[in-house]
């Protein structure tokens, strides 16, 4: 899994503010994504999804760690099928792919 600030912080900015979850709770899953995943820094600014900008950092994201996929079910993302060497794939299509490499 690659993250990057602006990824954690929108992030952690949902479950403050969405779901409700206090600070402690925030900062222990901003502190586990952080063990887990490859922080990457994007260097390049990204403007492909008007109807939610913030989807560009995922896009920045994937360029920066240079991801053969991006798995979500976000339909701004999917909708671009590709992003540069990146496939835009549904977490259903992601197994099936995984499932059938031999």
């Amino acid at each position: 899994m690659d993250i990057s600030d602006p990824i954690l912080n929108e992030t952690m900015h949902v479950l403050r503010d969405k779901f409700q979850w206090d600070g402690y709770m925030v900062r222990d899953v901003r502190a586990k994504l952080l063990s887990i995943g490859n922080h990457v820094s994007p260097k390049d600014t990204v403007t492909a999804i008007k109807e939610d900008p913030d989807d560009d950092r995922v896009l920045e994201c994937a360029a920066a760690a240079r991801l053969d996929f991006i798995v979500t079910e976000d339909k701004d993302l999917l909708r671009l099928s590709r992003f540069g060497n990146s496939r835009i794939v549904t977490i259903g299509e992601f197994v099936k792919l995984v499932l059938t490499r031999r």
